[in-house]
């Protein structure tokens, strides 16, 4: 199997080929994973809130190198090291803020209340950070729930469902696989694990202590990654990707039934239920593709960054003004990856918590949108399209009528 190497350097070349050869695919456990894509000194986290501009270039940072599975279709980080990683109360990932993403979340929540027959049961969500998702389903179930984060922030939510949900502000470990739940949920948690195989064989514990339970993983798509060159989707937090085909192939390869398979929020996540059980369930052979598109990728990926940053300088160059909107996890990936630090002064975000805080790696200070009637930018960067008429919106509504694009 023969992969470009265009984004590693020359001289690491030999050492990234010998790392790839001897690594164990983390999903199947097959060895062999040719790297294909490097960058280097990223942040370890990419949404602590960082209380200065000092802090966040200060910051502490790691490698990337992802490597593919021929097996399975899996790609991992090689490099990957959790021990320098701290997931703690100044984590802010929600994005709870949006009405965009709301929609999605509710609708989300009344299929698997609705599939899965979620009225007065009992819901595990593991990784639910500060405990949105799981609230929705207390709520519209009505249900009782357990969620375990140790990101999650006591007193940010305001519902007469707490009273029926406990929370637990630590890891997810076979501490853990005693309790009884309807349906174990995990959203966003498995593309920051390590050893996927290992983690969800304990989440099939979990759903093995209730008869009929089911399980629910969502996570980011990789296919789109790869087709969109979307660099800014590549981060030392996501140390796990996944394709429709790779996700189904590994939950099978734990002894789990795959009963629902599909893609959502305008084609950027993979949804998956299960139940326990050994015939695999729904598989999609993606693995010829997977192999062409991670070649595409490695040869190309290089050319958009470069894109960018020309963009970026050119504007600067011009006396022109360029922000972020989404001050989150692409924000930081995109900035670091382009080593911006000067191109782009502000990233704007609708989450309160995060105003006054900077990106880590290069230093942008979050502001609120109300800032852009003062600051009045040339261009506003979307980091998501699909928030693209939300955003929108929102500058219409402030009379500001910038260049909207999106990444």
């Amino acid at each position: 199997m023969s992969i470009p190497l265009d984004s590693i350097a020359e001289d690491r070349r030999p050492a990234a080929l010998e790392l790839g050869a001897a690594a164990v695919c983390q999903s199947c456990l097959s060895v062999g994973m040719p790297p294909f894509y490097e960058v280097r000194d990223v942040p370890v986290h990419s949404v602590t809130l960082l209380p200065t501009r000092e802090d966040a270039l200060a910051y502490p940072t790691a490698d990337v190198l992802l490597g593919f599975c021929p097996a399975c279709g899996f790609i991992q980080n090689l490099l990957y090291t959790p021990e320098v990683q701290d997931y703690s109360r100044d984590y802010e990932e929600t994005q709870a803020f949006s009405p965009r993403f709301n929609e999605f979340a509710e609708a989300l929540a009344g299929r698997l209340i609705a599939t899965h027959d979620l009225h007065d049961k009992d819901i595990l969500e593991v990784g639910g950070g500060k405990g949105d998702f799981l609230t929705l389903l207390c709520e519209m179930g009505p249900n009782r729930g357990v969620g375990i984060d140790p990101a999650y922030v006591p007193g940010r939510l305001d519902s007469e469902a707490l009273e029926r949900m406990t929370f637990h502000r630590e890891f997810y470990a076979d501490d853990f696989t005693h309790l009884t739940a309807d349906l174990v949920c995990c959203r966003h948690t498995l593309e920051h694990i390590g050893p996927v195989r290992e983690f969800t064989e304990l989440l099939r514990r979990s759903a093995e202590n209730t008869v009929g339970s089911a399980l629910f993983l969502e996570v980011p798509d990789t296919l789109r990654v790869l087709r969109e060159r979307a660099f800014w989707d590549i981060y030392y937090e996501h140390c796990s990707y996944f394709t429709l085909g790779s996700l189904a192939r590994l939950a099978a390869g734990v002894g789990l039934e795959v009963t629902h398979l599909e893609l959502g929020f305008d084609d950027q996540y993979l949804l998956l239920d299960a139940a326990v059980g050994s015939d695999g369930g729904k598989q999609v052979d993606d693995l010829s593709l997977l192999v062409a598109e991670v070649a595409a990728f490695a040869a190309s990926c290089g050319a958009e960054v470069a894109r960018w940053r020309m963009l970026l300088s050119d504007l600067r160059a011009a006396g022109k003004r360029a922000v972020l909107w989404g001050a989150g996890s692409k924000a930081v990936a995109f900035l670091n990856t382009l080593g911006t630090t000067e191109d782009i002064e502000y990233a704007v975000d609708i989450n309160p918590f995060k105003h006054g805080t900077f990106l880590a790696g290069t230093g942008q200070e979050c502001v609120s949108p109300e800032f852009l009637t003062e600051y009045q930018p040339d261009l506003v960067v979307a980091m998501n399209p699909v928030y693209l008429d939300e955003i929108g919106r929102d500058l219409a509504a402030m009379g500001l009528h910038p260049e909207l694009i999106a990444v």
